[in-house]
């Protein structure tokens, strides 16, 4: 991956398919993330890692999801996404900062490194996660999560881990994180509640598993017409200081300041 830009939509593609490679790439999402970790049989894994560089696509960012360290696979992964400049890595299972921070000293600056906080040990270590050289971004990964700590998957059970990623990332001086895939790629509608739900509490974008889940993505987290004209309301009755009123409602510095958060991205 070139550059270490902020990721709204991440698009995962097996690592052995590489036929799907250049539809993913132009599925409008941000980056693709090739996966070598859980889309890839264990039998198939070295192949996969040794044939990847004749097909990875040139025409948008790539990440590469390595093997969790401790697997045998691990340190050929990286090794393969150190020798190749282009490429970001993303890092399943993250939980030691150190580790994170090797990686990215190894991977140089303008690269992007992704951890992907999927235990409770990686929650309870994410702000020190977040802080460790070379992070340009978190994600998260609820299926490996609920199996960690015994849950269910729904909203209720996800909420102190998604909030904790929130708040790491802020005090890590990080983008706004990625939340994990919604996994029912068939009704991409739900895709859109679900990312409805991350923007609501503080993410600022999605991991998708299908590119039919991307533009559903990309409009829930882009501001609609009616948060912009509040925003524009709001701007030209606060940009002066001091408190005002707008449809009823008291403005005051931090309201300002949402609204030409809201305008920066979309106003």
């Amino acid at each position: 991956m070139t550059g270490t830009g902020v990721l709204t939509t991440a698009l995962f593609v097996p690592a052995d398919r590489p036929e799907r490679f250049a539809k993913a790439a132009a599925s409008g999402a941000d980056a693709i993330v090739v996966d070598l970790e859980d889309a890839v049989a264990p039998a198939a894994k070295d192949a996969a890692r040794q044939a990847l560089p004749a097909h990875l696509p040139a025409t948008l960012p790539v990440l590469v999801r390595v093997n969790a360290a401790g697997t045998p696979w691990h340190d050929g992964d990286v090794a393969l996404v150190v020798a190749r400049p282009g490429l970001g890595l993303m890092l399943p299972k993250a939980e030691d900062p150190d580790r994170v921070a090797a990686l990215g000293r190894r991977l140089g600056p303008g690269r992007a490194l992704v951890p992907l906080i999927e235990t409770a040990l990686g929650i309870h270590r994410a702000v020190d996660i977040a802080r460790a050289a070379g992070v340009t971004q978190l994600a998260f990964g609820p299926a490996d999560y609920c199996n960690d700590i015994g849950s269910d998957d729904g909203p209720e059970a996800l909420l102190l881990a998604r909030s904790t990623l929130v708040l790491a990332s802020r005090l890590g001086n990080l983008p706004a994180p990625l939340d994990g895939p919604c996994f029912d790629f068939r009704d991409p509608a739900r895709t859109g509640d679900e990312a409805r739900h991350a923007r609501g509490l503080g993410f600022g974008g999605k991991l998708a598993i299908h590119p039919a889940q991307v533009p559903w993505i990309e409009a829930a987290f882009a501001p609609g017409e009616a948060e912009i004209a509040w925003a524009r309301r709001v701007v030209a009755a606060g940009g002066e200081g001091g408190a005002a009123g707008v449809g009823g409602s008291m403005v005051d510095a931090p309201v300002v300041a949402r609204a030409r958060r809201i305008l920066a991205r979309g106003g």
